[in-house]
């Protein structure tokens, strides 16, 4: 028995009746996709503009930029490469340090 099963019998035993705005399982169905539709919209979406934006910064940074690092490492980067940067953090310290774990430092950011 699928999960759209129980809830179609679960609306049919309690639902208003059937001349009512929004009775029996088609109305079940349509404020399931309203729900999803205000999830999608509220939720997914704002999350999903957030990521392309991150993405984008990152595609953005070239060596010469300050960077902090997800643990909180402020550097410049020396380096970049397809999926890494490396990073100086000190004078002749360098490591090497995966895109996703790089942030574009907000000292930069107020400079721009």
């Amino acid at each position: 028995m699928t999960l759209l099963n129980v809830l179609l019998q679960a609306a049919d035993g309690g639902a208003a009746p059937a001349g009512g705005l929004l009775g029996g399982s088609t109305g079940m169905i349509v404020m399931m996709v309203l729900l999803f539709a205000i999830m999608y919209f509220f939720m997914i979406r704002p999350q999903q503009k957030k990521q392309k934006a991150l993405q984008e910064a990152r595609n953005a940074i070239k060596v010469g930029d300050k960077v902090v690092t997800a643990g909180g490492i402020h550097g410049k980067v020396k380096e970049v490469g397809e999926t890494y940067f490396v990073v100086e953090i000190a004078n002749e310290v360098r490591i090497k340090i995966e895109k996703s774990s790089v942030f574009v430092s907000a000292e930069d950011t107020q400079k721009q």
